[in-house]
């Protein structure tokens, strides 16, 4: 006892001493223990000892026994790292457990080894903080990962099969866990975790042993990755993933060591820090291994330091050290290298459910109902049943897999069924679906009545995964003691309404169980609220019994009191369970799936087990069915179930149409396929392909000749402004679908004659970005020059970006942003390529950038070429010349002389003289409130538009910026008429009109919307919306910019605030916001053209979305201005709504009365954004779907658009404060209109 006593004490104060010490400066820790043992050249007989002198296997490498037999040598090594500057020393038991030390026979001596490797650096620890008593020298108990792995099969023949049982793992480090701390360990740290299995029953075995001994003991994670360039550990875990898989351990920090060195790391580290709200650590390899070198690997002290300490410099770190090949040198020098660094500041991290596979999936309240897939369930499907009774589980893969293909973020496995060994059976299901990535990325929900089942499967999944699951049935302390070890084994729980007396039924059963098991999880277990899913049991309607029509109803009520009473709870339910009395119907048991998850989600259901596959979409219901269905789900009326029986008969299907031939069939092939080059005609190109093929005998020769014959003529008809860029883009559709016929003939040939490239371009949107329309452009122009482009996509990192530059050996690579922040995004790739030291030139193009920008902001970071391209049209010329090495030196001569021309009238500019904010405010709007009188509008709240009908946004539409969009400048309708391209112009406009015909029939896109009105005032700059007409309860505070430049007499400083009633005036002012979107669809519907090599079409399709997404928000704020009653007596046309000839604005954040982009995360929650409409936010602010629009409505006669243009710091200062953020952030999303 008085062992355990001083174990405890000594703990104790060591961890708030250590504690105390992280918040002050980055702590070090020691190197490798295996680098400086072999320094020694120990021999066998070093090893063996007089104790082990007859031991039958060789020992040499067993390097844990040397605490025995060489503990002198340790001592020393420990020592050496605390002079050079180590505060924390790991013990040298990196194997001393059962399971490694088998393989030397040594099993039973595991506790010994342990405790005794503890003692010797317990000893070290002392001996030095004698030698200098104002150190305090920490002693970490190191526990590897076995050699052995939980969650790989090591048998090719049998993937479900284990070398080692999770069970076994916790046991033998159970033990060497009790051998650390008796041995005078301070803390604990489960370290090179490969596979997060293995380190979850490390865990399990520690909290474990806190319990058994009593008190806490701090512990500490770190994890490897070991293939370079790639953010996946060995088992195929994502940094992110890896995270939400331990993060239930009250961990005292979380990092990364080993892998491959400083350089592959950072990228992992960076990402790591981004994550969690606790501290990070960081041990890498001395770089590379070579066996030629003294300590084995490729870094030295010297050039080691210096790449940890960019970490350091960068904010990422709070304790650092060296793993394989580091050397007392080497920590000398790092702390040497991060002296005066401060500590990584710890992220606040919003409370969420996080969970994993493979992958993160993590739910917020932004986030889109997840869908649970409920056919890997032997009660629920008979065919998956059947296929695991016979033992078919290869079959039974393809079930799981499909609902994965089919959009299940969760899948829900159960084997509870008689004939079944369901232990088993979910044992090997789940250990052949760790073999299958595509299944194994998402997070598994663990079904089974049987206690003994869930804890089977606890034990096979390596990321954060789902129970489902516990109640109140068995009563409290059975309830209690399964919630423990859920929470211990690191997964959340699915709660069912059931208790003593039986299943919950109605509306108040059902609150009573969910609010007193919420209570006894969180009050007596300690169980995250974010990680507790209420089932308040989706029963069966329509069974002819009148008790039951309201079971649907009350599962609605019972999800909207848990969202609204028990917080952070999810609400789950098993939705097929609702239309049971109809199956053998699937369309009506599919429509009536979809009502009901619509009304549920409406009233806050989270999840739901679904059969991903089969789902209608709510909005394509018929709506004769709908309203048959939602009587029956509603409880409508007395015969709803009889008339949806007999509607359900008359459920019938569409068929569809055909084509025609031309005249210019009858010309040779090469003229057929130069006039369908030029005209953009697709219909008979593989048949014209084939023939020229035939002609030509080898595939290169077509391209070469023909092909490439009419694309000169259509680029020279480009050149010459007599063909424009709608019709390139058709070309391009063209020629791609005729190349991807030849595709396989080409392929035969390219070892002997390869096709000669013109150049290769990567291009990429950044990160935090979702607009491409103008990116994909400039790609088919590209593309049609015979230059090879590779597009990543949207919303890429910049990591990323440049491995794939490497990867693709690029020529030059392209970045597109339309949002300000994406600026910031292109300087960070400027600096990473800078740093990387690439050389290719890098291209910027897009909405925000501009030539000067490029300039001053961007060039200066990289030391290779930095262009800015202005649109498709220019970027051409500018890859030709970057490509020619005749024409190269002079061109990025003249492009340096322009950039440094722009800074250096950029720098003679300086900043404007403004006004400083406080008199900026004296010149505010001057507004009369005392004798404007506000409308009240006919709602306070919000309203959600699903499904709005297409065919009524069509008469609002804006078409100029659609034909800027394909760069042809001038107004809709002149542009039509205009002598140079008004023919090319009515032939887009007609193209155009056709497939948004097609796109309205066929509801190809999904418009929705969600607005509101609420009580406002205005306080200073501020805006402060009410959440109800009280106004007692503030919803949020929007934060508005003023501008500060000098201004003639009777002209005012303008801020949106303005137009808001202040506070002080008495007036019951109203504000109101909106979110619309056209987009859903709208990607998956231009993905469609792209399949078939139709780029011309894929644009279009994003285009005209874009184009239906500003009418929704036109068309919308009319409804505003009559449902607030200020604009019921407007007669306005669509010429004078596009002129905004109304009364009231409708400014949106990011623009340029509201620069500030993070004004949107407000609307987002004031008006439920994501849940309402399915819109999201990136982590820059940029809007998904990209065709979307928001912003504020403000209906004052006086309010007008303005921008606010530059702003001086003392506004800067003022505006972070106000937003309690730091002045570093502020100026990050403002900084394009900064002034100084």
């Amino acid at each position: 006892m008085d062992a355990i006593k001083d174990s405890r004490d000594r703990i104790k104060h060591r961890e708030a001493t250590l504690s105390k010490l992280l918040r002050e400066r980055i702590v070090l820790i020691d190197g490798a223990m295996g680098t400086m043992i072999q320094k020694c050249k120990l021999s066998e007989e070093d090893f063996r000892g007089d104790r082990f002198k007859d031991w039958e296997k060789d020992l040499k490498g067993n390097n844990d026994l040397l605490n025995l037999t060489r503990p002198e040598v340790i001592r020393n090594i420990h020592l050496e790292y605390l002079r050079a500057g180590a505060d924390i020393i790991e013990t040298n038991t990196f194997n001393a457990q059962a399971v490694s030390l088998a393989d030397y026979g040594m099993e039973s001596l595991a506790h010994e080894l342990a405790h005794s490797g503890a003692s010797v650096a317990r000893e070290a620890a002392d001996l030095f903080m004698k030698e200098c008593p104002e150190r305090t020298a920490f002693v970490a108990g190191a526990i590897g990962p076995t050699t052995k792995t939980a969650s790989v099969a090591t048998d090719n023949e049998n993937p479900a099969a284990r070398d080692i049982t999770y069970n076994q793992l916790v046991d033998a480090y159970y033990e060497q866990a009790r051998g650390l701390v008796e041995g005078g360990a301070d803390l604990l740290i489960v370290e090179t975790i490969f596979d997060t299995l293995n380190s979850k029953a490390a865990f399990f075995a520690c909290e474990k042993l806190i319990e058994d001994m009593g008190f806490s003991i701090p512990l500490m994670a770190s994890v490897t990755f070991i293939q370079a360039g790639s953010n996946r550990g060995m088992t195929g875990q994502t940094v992110e993933a890896f995270w939400n898989s331990i993060n239930h351990v009250p961990l005292l920090s979380v990092g990364m060591n080993c892998a491959l060195g400083p350089k592959e790391m950072r990228p992992l580290i960076e990402e790591l820090a981004g994550l969690a709200p606790i501290p990070v650590s960081v041990y890498p390899n001395a770089g590379l291994p070579d066996p030629l070198l003294p300590t084995g690997f490729s870094e030295t002290p010297e050039t080691f330091a210096p790449k940890i300490r960019e970490w350091a410099d960068a904010g990422w770190l709070n304790l650092l050290g060296g793993c394989c090949g580091t050397t007392p040198d080497h920590i000398k020098l790092l702390k040497e290298s991060i002296d005066g660094i401060s500590p990584r500041q710890l992220p606040d991290v919003e409370p969420r459910m996080r969970l994993s596979g493979l992958e993160a999936l993590t739910v917020s309240p932004e986030s889109n109902f997840i869908n649970v897939g409920e056919r890997t369930n032997v009660a629920g499907s008979p065919r998956f049943a059947k296929m695991i009774r016979e033992g078919r589980f290869e079959d039974a893969l393809s079930v799981a897999r499909q609902q994965v293909e089919n959009g299940a973020q969760i899948i829900d496995v159960n084997m509870d069924e008689g004939m079944l060994d369901s232990e088993e059976a979910m044992l090997t299901f789940l250990n052949l679906i760790a073999a299958e990535s595509d299944i194994a990325r998402v997070p598994i929900m663990i079904d089974s009545s049987k206690w003994s089942v869930l804890e089977i499967g606890l034990q096979c999944v390596q990321g954060k995964g789902i129970v489902n699951s516990i109640s109140l049935k068995e009563g409290e302390e059975q309830f209690l003691e399964q919630a423990s070890l859920i929470r211990r084994y690191g997964a959340a729980v699915v709660v069912m309404a059931f208790d003593e007396i039986g299943q919950a039924d109605t509306f108040e059963r059902k609150i009573e169980v969910c609010e007193r098991s919420y209570k006894l999880l969180t009050e007596k277990v300690g169980f995250p609220p974010e990680d507790i899913i209420f089932d308040p049991n989706v029963l069966t309607v329509a069974t002819g019994m009148d008790e039951h029509n309201d079971y649907a109803v009350a599962f609605i009520e019972a999800t909207r009191w848990i969202k609204q009473n028990l917080p952070g709870a999810k609400v789950s339910g098993g939705v097929s369970n609702v239309s049971f009395s109809f199956r053998g119907n699937n369309p009506v048991r599919e429509a009536m799936h979809s009502a009901f998850l619509y009304h549920g989600i409406q009233a806050g259901l989270d999840m739901g087990i679904v059969n991903a596959g089969q789902l209608a979409v709510y909005e394509e219901i018929p709506k004769d069915l709908l309203k048959q269905v939602e009587d029956v789900l509603l409880n409508r009326h007395p015969e709803a179930t009889e008339r949806l029986i007999t509607f359900a008969q008359t459920v019938k299907g569409e068929e569809k149409s055909q084509a025609e031939i031309a005249a210019w069939r009858e010309e040779p092939v090469e003229k057929r396929l130069s006039h369908a080059l030029i005209k953009g005609l697709v219909e008979h190109i593989d048949q014209d392909t084939a023939e020229a093929l035939e002609k030509y005998g080898r595939p290169l020769s077509v391209i070469e000749g023909p092909l490439m014959d009419g694309m000169n003529i259509v680029g020279d008809l480009f050149g010459e402004g007599k063909m424009f860029l709608p019709q390139v883009v058709k070309s391009a559709r063209v020629m791609k679908k005729a190349v991807a016929y030849l595709l396989p003939y080409l392929e035969a040939e390219k070892a002997k004659s390869p096709q000669k490239e013109a150049g290769r371009v990567l291009m990429a949107t950044v990160k935090g970005d979702v607009h491409d329309i103008g990116k994909n452009i400039v790609g088919v122009v590209l593309n049609c020059n015979g230059y090879v482009v590779e597009d990543m996509g949207v919303m890429v990192p910049a990591n990323r970006i440049l491995e794939k530059a490497k990867e693709f050996k690029a020529d030059m690579i392209g970045l597109s942003g339309l949002i300000t922040p994406s600026l910031d995004e292109m300087m960070h790739v400027a600096k990473e390529m800078d740093r990387l030291e690439f050389k290719l030139p890098l291209l910027i193009g897009g909405a925000t950038t501009s030539k000067a920008h490029t300039a001053v902001k961007i060039a200066n970071h990289y030391n290779g070429p930095v262009l800015h391209v202005l649109d498709a049209s220019k970027a051409v010329g500018v890859v030709r010349d970057l490509m020619s090495d005749k024409r190269r030196p002079a061109f990025l001569d003249k492009n340096e002389q322009d950039q440094q021309t722009l800074r250096e009238s950029h720098a003679l500019r300086g900043s404007k003289p403004l006004k400083t904010i406080e008199e900026s405010r004296q010149n505010r709007t001057r507004i009369d409130w005392t004798n404007h009188s506000t409308l009240k509008p006919d709602f306070i709240g919000t309203k959600t538009l699903n499904n709005f009908p297409l065919e009524d946004l069509v008469p609002y539409i804006d078409w100029s910026p659609f034909f800027h969009a394909w760069e042809m400048r001038g107004r809709y309708p002149a542009i039509l008429d205009d002598a140079i391209v008004g023919s090319k112009a009515r032939e887009l406009f007609e193209d155009a009109q056709k497939q948004l015909k097609d796109i309205v029939l066929n509801r190809r896109f999904t418009a929705r919307a969600v607005y509101g009105f609420f009580p406002a005032v205005s306080t200073g700059d501020d805006i402060v919306v009410y959440q109800d007409a009280d106004r007692s309860k503030a919803l949020t505070t929007f934060h508005t910019l003023r501008q500060q430049i000098h201004k003639p007499d009777g002209q005012f400083n303008h801020a949106l605030a303005d137009f808001i009633a202040p506070q002080e005036s008495g007036v019951e002012d109203y504000i109101g916001m909106f979110a619309v979107t056209t987009g859903h669809g709208a990607d998956e519907h231009a993905s469609e053209f792209l399949k078939d090599h139709d780029d011309y079409s894929s644009i279009m399709a994003k285009a005209l979305a874009d184009r239906l997404a500003e009418a929704f928000a036109e068309c919308l704020h009319e409804r505003v201005r009559n449902e607030w009653g200020y604009g019921k007596k407007e007669q306005l046309d669509n010429e004078a709504l596009i002129r905004e000839k109304y009364q009231g604005i409708r400014p949106a954040p990011g623009y340029p009365a509201c620069p500030d982009h993070t004004e949107k995360q407000l609307l987002w929650e004031v008006l439920d954004v994501e849940n309402q409409t399915g819109m999201k936010l990136t982590e820059s602010c940029a809007m998904w779907p990209a065709a979307s629009v928001s912003g504020l409505y403000f209906s004052h006669p006086q309010s007008k658009y303005f921008a606010v243009g530059k702003i001086n710091k003392d506004q800067i200062k003022d505006y972070a404060n106000r937003k309690s953020i730091s002045v570093d952030d502020a100026e990050k999303w403002l900084s394009p209109w900064l002034n100084y």
